[in-house]
């Protein structure tokens, strides 16, 4: 399954916590928490759960450098 980064990069405090996320200053929980209830809650679940945290760290990391946002 791909990952729809758009939605998940869709705004500035996603992308803020996107980048929280990947340079490890927030848990996989607390990444999750804050997507959980929205339309990308299921897009970040998804991700967490198909490679596990680092893998998502990973992941996001190329997602954040591919659209220039870091």
């Amino acid at each position: 399954m791909m990952t729809d980064w758009n939605s998940i990069l869709s705004n500035r405090k996603n992308v803020s916590l996107a980048r929280k996320f990947a340079t490890g200053d927030i848990t996989g929980r607390e990444f999750y928490s804050h997507f959980a209830g929205t339309d990308t809650g299921g897009e970040v679940r998804s991700l967490l759960r198909a490679g596990g945290v680092s893998r998502a760290r990973t992941l996001t990391r190329k997602a954040l450098n591919r659209r220039n946002v870091t």
